[in-house]
């Protein structure tokens, strides 16, 4: 029986870890930060998830998921949500039902964006950030944000249907400098390098 170890956020480890024959089926995206200093506006992180058809997976998304939303068939959802940072470990779960997904969708692209109503924030600027891709018990991927320090969004991963349908993850770590709104909507576009 696999026994879950936590995972240390040394700067700019990450770590990705194959999925079983059968594909990914059920995942969680959890996210931490600590609360801002005493007398500072708080600090909102969000996890955001953007879905495209199997027909344009680098086109418009779908639908997207965020803090106020689910996704129309109940298969993405918030099933924990911070605006502060504040409570113990990860305080923003994001579950993704991948395995209920129609055929009709190829790809969904995570990441997380950062809240500018208070001022210019990047992830260098918020202390202790994580994020964590794990399917059960077994950590596919971990990230501490260091390598988007100078950034304000995040992309984490993609998942996308290999040639059998199962689903599979994809680190993809780029940053952004956006606000939610636009983020959501280019978070899944191709950029040149």
């Amino acid at each position: 029986m696999a026994r879950w170890v936590p995972p240390r956020f040394d700067t700019g480890r990450r770590c990705l870890v194959s999925s079983a024959d059968k594909g990914l089926r059920k995942v969680e995206v959890r996210l931490k930060w600590d609360p801002s200093p005493f007398g500072e506006p708080p600090r909102h992180l969000d996890i955001v998830a953007a879905t495209y058809s199997a027909d344009d997976p680098q086109g418009r998304p779908v639908y997207v998921v965020a803090y106020d939303s689910r996704s129309p068939d109940g298969t993405i959802n918030m099933t924990r949500h911070s605006q502060t940072g504040q409570g113990f470990g990860f305080v923003e779960v994001m579950v993704l039902e991948l395995d209920r997904l129609a055929s009709s969708f190829g790809r969904v692209v995570v990441g997380v964006v950062i809240h500018q109503d208070r001022g210019r924030r990047t992830f260098g600027d918020i202390e202790n950030a994580a994020v964590l891709v794990a399917e059960k018990y077994t950590e596919l991927l971990a990230d501490d944000f260091a390598q988007v320090a100078d950034s304000t969004a995040t992309t984490i991963a993609e998942f996308a249907r290999n040639g059998s349908g199962e689903w599979e993850l994809h680190e993809m770590i780029r940053g952004f400098d956006s606000a939610p709104p636009a983020f959501a909507m280019e978070m899944g576009a191709i950029r040149p390098t």
